[in-house]
């Protein structure tokens, strides 16, 4: 029972943080390090990929539609028909990822080993709530998604690279980098969730050879992946619609709060 309750838990975190910019890694990481959770389903590659399976789902389950386009307008261009700036997005996407991608196989297991500290997710925090405060407080915030340029699309493709760093968060930083580009605080949450679709998709297929289920592994993986798919899809419907008409400062103010809470608990239980 108690793994269940912790894998429905878990789902849930992983669905609001992955969106959300206010960092998944980072929240996970404090999450373990508050509660003190040993469980099987803590540090289990079969649960992480199913998490990442979830917050798939709920990305491509959200922007169907999208893709869909971008599938029909790639096909036209295929068979020689003038392209549509959905293709070209595609492309865009496509090349803004590889800098993910390389900095990942580089560098994942050095900073899965190096920054689960919970001093350093804090930094991370705080450190990106002034870039992201910045962004959003400076940007023109006129530019639109069917505007975009690939200069703007790899920029943003490389802030994504940063986010490899608990705490950091990867929407976070390619929000932050897109505002920084110019573009309106929507068009820039859309861009950055359609980028993360091959980067999360990408995660769960590069470990899904290492799954294996034991215990209550199985219901655990299953409820993870549920509860993250349904909390993610409504935290990409909240954060798309929230702003249209609001600015970052919640999340900014929420990234410190957490900030000063890890710092402030790491001191009173030296």
């Amino acid at each position: 029972m108690a793994a269940i309750i912790e894998a429905v838990i878990l789902g849930v975190v992983q669905g609001l943080t992955e969106f959300l910019p206010i960092s998944s890694s980072g929240h996970l990481i404090l999450a373990e390090w508050a509660t003190g959770w040993t469980g099987e389903l803590m540090n289990s590659l079969t649960f992480d990929v199913a998490l990442h399976v979830g917050t798939l789902a709920a990305v491509l389950w959200y922007f169907w539609r999208d893709w869909l386009k971008f599938f029909k307008a790639v096909v036209n261009v295929a068979r020689g028909r003038a392209a549509a700036y959905e293709a070209r997005l595609v492309t865009y996407i496509g090349l803004a990822t590889v800098p993910a991608v390389v900095a990942g196989l580089l560098f994942e297991k050095t900073v899965e080993t190096l920054f689960r500290n919970p001093l350093l997710v804090a930094a991370a925090l705080a450190m990106g709530s002034l870039l992201m405060w910045l962004a959003d407080r400076y940007s023109a915030r006129s530019g639109q998604l069917g505007s975009m340029s690939l200069g703007h699309a790899l920029f943003i493709g490389v802030a994504q690279a940063f986010a490899l760093i608990p705490g950091i968060s990867r929407s976070g930083i390619t929000i932050t980098a897109a505002l920084a580009a110019g573009y309106r605080r929507e068009d820039s949450a859309r861009f950055s969730f359609l980028l993360s679709t091959p980067v999360i998709g990408g995660a769960a297929v590069l470990k899904v050879h290492d799954i294996t289920f034991q215990g209550h592994a199985a219901w655990g993986c299953i409820l993870g992946t549920l509860s993250s798919a349904v909390v993610g899809y409504l935290a990409i419907r909240f954060l798309l619609r929230y702003l249209e008409r609001h600015s970052l400062t919640l999340f900014v103010w929420y990234r410190l709060a957490l900030a000063g809470a890890v710092v402030l608990f790491w001191g009173l239980h030296r």
